[in-house]
């Protein structure tokens, strides 16, 4: 099997670390080799989160290097912008279709861009872009927090992989009292795409 290097980029908060941690125990149920690697310095400030999942017959490290990422997921709209040059061309996009306001934007000194930028700075490298209301669908089932699950459900069904192995491996990973939460979330993000 090719590797296949998968980008996650969101906010403190967001899941992004749990997600991380469902994709790499997934590649190694799938069969691969599986590495992760995250970066979370001030996450629990608001701050940005990125973690690198790595799957391959054989994997050294689970870093991806600049431009070279298959699959990017962003659980907020700006961290998408702030990692398009991560992804190779034709890589796989997936974006959760949620903003969180950064303070220097609260406070005036910086500009939010919008989804029509988000966009074109996107397809300058690729066309496979994805857009999921993964926070809203989450609320609509009772909890935000569930948004990113959503956006594995959605995932699962892009990537067209078996849905039990990801349930799996999510319900091994979350609270037993969430687990139907999560369940309703997975299969909204895959009816959402």
């Amino acid at each position: 099997m090719k590797k296949t290097k998968i980008l996650l980029t969101g906010v403190g908060g967001q899941g992004t670390i749990l997600a991380s941690n469902v994709l790499a125990e997934l590649g190694i149920k799938l069969g691969y080799d599986s590495k992760k690697a995250e970066v979370h310095g001030m996450s629990q400030r608001g701050g940005s989160v990125i973690s690198h999942v790595s799957w391959g017959e054989e994997v050294f490290s689970p870093v991806i290097p600049e431009g070279e990422a298959d699959i990017l997921i962003s659980f907020e709209k700006l961290e998408a912008i702030r990692f398009v040059g991560g992804i190779k061309p034709d890589a796989m996009v997936l974006i959760n279709d949620y903003e969180i306001i950064p303070i220097t934007v609260s406070f005036g000194t910086g500009e939010y861009p919008s989804n029509e930028e988000i966009k074109s700075a996107f397809a300058r490298v690729t066309e496979n872009v994805h857009w999921v209301k993964g926070v809203a669908i989450a609320e609509e089932l009772g909890n935000a927090k569930a948004g990113n699950v959503v956006l594995l459900g959605a995932l699962s069904k892009i990537l067209e992989m078996d849905v039990n192995v990801w349930l799996d491996v999510i319900v091994a990973r979350v609270p037993p009292k969430f687990v139907e939460l999560n369940r309703k979330a997975f299969q909204a993000g895959r009816d959402a795409v």
